[in-house]
């Protein structure tokens, strides 16, 4: 089982004071499973790579986990994949090989530790259930070109397909701490799996290891799922964590659409699908603007970026400008829609810049259509009218999409105590009733029509999880 670390930054040789770990030995460390080892395969001023290989006993893996009753074919136990396949295992073992680095602890060159460098990182056969689509999801939005080709079952005899594993190469400018917790998270994430039992404790290590850019993760959800093996309670809890981190969003909290087997990440393989309510939100919200032909698209509120993605995508839209108070939320949109290598066309259609949606501000207006995905409930009560009078009367765009939660279907999520939010930054939520009476006074208010309608599953007696209100002018 081997990984890869190469950069080109010179003099390339640092990558041995930022792993602590010299180009001119070799470094072993005794597992409970094996050995690993890390050495240089080269070391030059101009190109650096260092290498770890993972040996693993499948005898000392058996006797390592214990007396397990939860395996019912016992030959699997010693003839699997765990020796050859990227997982857990390599991720305990970075982990173990590269602690101080993960840390972001560099004592003899901290401005080192610091800085972002040019790194490629190399997977030979990594388990993927979802395959390279997957693997573009989780690591894309941190900053990585991913290239991800599917291993064939066998070369000699193309026409057996493909099996489940991937040769994924990363490519990007980051800090080496950054990449390492990146790969010591979704490694076993990818895998689906973990080689040990995953109790309490983990929730505290995949915090610690997420830093910064887990609560902030697109895929944050899916991620908690597979890295604590689906166990629910701990789910929750991380969950509930992450959603009290500053200017997150209330996504992974308010997917409360059954998404169970997005896990899988094969939708062939479950017809009973269903997608998760984020995705529901954003096709209803292009729909939309589709409909009513606009060109020119303001997205407000608008967190790490992920409906600007999809509006980039419509080649009818021709300027999409994205704003949130939140400078950090900007930020994460910025690298994760890599705005500097877009070509110049693409590039040149986006725009982003921090204000707040309750103050006047003349550069929201001249727009076709302003979207609201999830905002308004984030909103204190008492501002609802400076919010109206700044989107409504001032920027008074030609059509206003607004989708908040409907507070009735919240019965049926078990993990919801009753009386309580989605999500802790929700200042209300409001039933069908509520929502209508709002907009039917904001569209009378500034001159707007509004139709109301849902997104995701209709209840027959609760409705749909998501309310949607078509303004237009």
């Amino acid at each position: 089982m081997l990984l890869t670390v190469t950069t080109t930054h010179e003099p390339a040789t640092d990558l041995g004071f930022l792993l602590h770990k010299h180009p001119d030995r070799v470094h072993h460390l005794d597992l409970a499973y094996g050995g690993a080892d890390v050495f240089y395969p080269e070391a030059t001023e101009a190109r650096c790579t260092a290498a770890l290989l993972l040996e693993v006993d499948p005898v000392a893996l058996v006797r390592a986990r214990g007396n397990r009753a939860a395996e019912a074919f016992s030959l699997g136990q010693y003839v699997n994949d765990r020796p050859y396949a990227a997982s857990s295992l390599l991720a305990v073992a970075l982990g173990r090989a590269f602690r101080t680095a993960l840390q972001g602890r560099c004592d003899q060159r901290p401005e080192l530790a610091a800085t972002a460098i040019p790194l490629e990182i190399a997977l030979p056969a990594v388990p993927c259930r979802g395959g390279a689509e997957l693997a573009g999801r989780l690591f894309e939005p941190l900053g990585w070109a991913v290239t991800a080709d599917p291993v064939p079952l066998d070369e000699q005899f193309p026409a057996w397909g493909d099996s489940p594993y991937l040769r994924l190469t990363l490519t990007g400018t980051l800090r080496i701490a950054d990449a390492l917790t990146h790969l010591y998270v979704l490694l076993p994430v990818l895998d689906g799996a973990k080689h040990y039992w995953v109790s309490a404790d983990e929730v505290d290590k995949l915090l610690a290891a997420g830093g910064e850019w887990l609560a902030g993760h697109p895929e944050r959800a899916l991620i908690v799922r597979r890295y604590l093996a689906k166990r629910g309670e701990l789910v929750r809890a991380t969950l509930a964590r992450l959603a009290e981190a500053d200017d997150t969003e209330a996504e992974a909290l308010d997917d409360a659409v059954p998404v169970s087997a997005e896990d899988s990440g094969d939708p062939a393989a479950e017809p009973d699908r269903q997608e998760p309510l984020r995705v529901l939100r954003r096709r209803a919200i292009l729909h939309e603007l589709r409909e009513l032909g606009a060109a020119k698209v303001l997205d407000l509120g608008c967190g790490d970026g992920v409906l600007i993605a999809d509006l980039l995508a419509e080649p009818s839209i021709t300027a999409v400008t994205g704003v949130d108070v939140s400078a950090r939320a900007l930020a994460y949109a910025h690298r994760r829609l890599r705005i500097e290598t877009l070509p110049e066309r693409k590039r040149d259609r986006i725009q982003l810049f921090q204000g707040a949606l309750t103050y006047l501000d003349e550069r929201l207006a001249g727009y076709d259509a302003a979207v609201l995905m999830e905002v308004v409930e984030h909103v204190d009560p008492a501002r609802l009218p400076a919010l109206e009078r700044a989107v409504f009367g001032a920027a008074r765009p030609k059509s206003v999409l607004v989708t908040t939660p409907n507070a009735e279907y919240n019965a049926r999520y078990e993990w919801l105590p009753a009386g309580q939010f989605r999500h802790p930054d929700h200042r209300f939520e409001w039933t069908r009733a509520e929502f209508a009476e709002w907009s039917a006074r904001a569209a009378d208010a500034h001159g707007y029509e509004v139709r109301i309608t849902g997104v995701g599953p209709a209840d027959p007696a609760l409705g749909t999880p998501t309310q949607l209100a078509v303004f237009t002018r």
